[in-house]
């Protein structure tokens, strides 16, 4: 399939927008009503055409404009990509996963050729045409991490496995929603998971490792998760909050609408086979309310669920002062007619 791809910003103009059928293919989060804190894990395996679940690893027509946003806070900042000595098996695990099914599903944009350990790499859409030798970093211009993960929409931690207990040793992260890679590195599983309310009390985490001390090779499992932001803004690091953290005092009833995007990650767990670690990829999609109510389901749905958060995820989400704005506006999309169960608009 060949993806038209935008030409945008995530910051200064913000031009950022999704087209109709991007909009459709949004990760809606909530599959009820009303919100619930649950592990909800499942299988990443391949889902229904013309959804982010079609192909494992997504590709969607910001990727250029993405990437291209990654390079500025990689130049800004090259603590934003950082990898522990011991994690270089790792790293060329990550770069074969995604090379592999970017090409296999995207061939139009991406062309893998192996000649034994001599590798060819074609990302069209990025102008790149460089061959290399697996295994030996010296023949690319980036780390195997880096390299690959400048040319994979999404932030990549690599965690590895020791001690009964996983510990972030290697990521890119500069899509992230208030959490530092710099801060976090070398941390383990619960010690980096600590801020999170509630879901520590409810034992959350604990089944949470438990499941992922076990994952399989060959068997990657995901997750949604969301927040929101001000302005389709990328990068939200703690790094940058002098930047972005006075958005949320410019939200008024009359612009709402246009400046207030829900933030869903996509998060998909990988064994790798080489390391034995697990890639964490973390997939961020924005979508305005303008748009989002664009999908009745969801322009219902939505105001519920935000009436019915916890105070500590109101507070934990950065949600106190615009929640009650987003709802006083959603509140006339809401016909209060029954919504149908899952996710995917009707």
């Amino acid at each position: 399939m060949t993806i038209t791809f935008r030409s945008e910003t995530f910051r200064d103009d913000f031009t950022f927008r999704n087209s109709l059928a991007n909009i459709r293919r949004f990760p809606f989060p909530f599959d009820r009503d009303e919100y619930m804190y649950s592990v909800n894990m499942e299988p990443h395996v391949r889902g229904r055409k013309d959804t982010i679940f079609e192909n494992l690893i997504d590709v969607d027509e910001h990727y250029v404009a993405e990437m291209q946003d990654r390079a500025m806070v990689l130049k800004e900042d090259p603590l934003r990509c950082q990898a522990l000595p011991h994690m270089m098996t790792a790293q060329w695990d990550v770069l074969e996963l995604l090379m592999e099914h970017q090409a296999q599903d995207y061939p139009e944009h991406f062309t893998l050729t192996k000649d034994g350990d001599r590798w060819r790499w074609i990302n069209r859409p990025m102008g790149i045409d460089d061959t290399f030798t697996f295994g030996d970093p010296s023949t690319l211009p980036y780390p195997p991490m880096e390299y690959i993960t400048r040319q994979a929409q999404g932030d990549f931690c690599i965690v590895d496995q020791r001690d009964n207990n996983l510990w972030m040793d290697a990521g890119m992260v500069t899509t992230q929603a208030d959490w530092s890679l710099d801060f976090d590195i070398g941390m383990n599983f619960m010690e980096w998971h600590g801020p999170v309310p509630l879901a520590h009390q409810i034992g959350v985490f604990d089944r949470a490792l438990k499941f992922l001390l076990n994952l399989q090779q060959g068997k990657p499992t995901r997750r949604l998760n969301w927040t929101m932001t001000v302005n389709p803004r990328l990068d939200t690091s703690p790094e940058n909050y002098h930047k972005w953290g006075p958005d949320r005092l410019t939200v008024t009833p009359e612009n709402v609408g246009q400046k207030m995007h829900l933030r869903v990650e996509l998060q998909s767990l990988w064994r790798l086979p080489r390391s034995n670690a697990i890639l964490f990829v973390i997939r961020c999609y924005l979508i305005s309310l303008d748009e989002l109510v664009t999908v009745p389901k969801w322009a219902r749905r939505l105001p519920r669920v935000l009436q019915s958060l916890p105070p500590e995820i109101i507070d934990y989400k950065g949600l106190t002062r615009n929640r009650p704005i987003m709802i006083d506006w959603l509140a006339k999309y809401d016909d209060g007619a029954p919504t149908s169960a899952g996710i995917f608009p009707d």
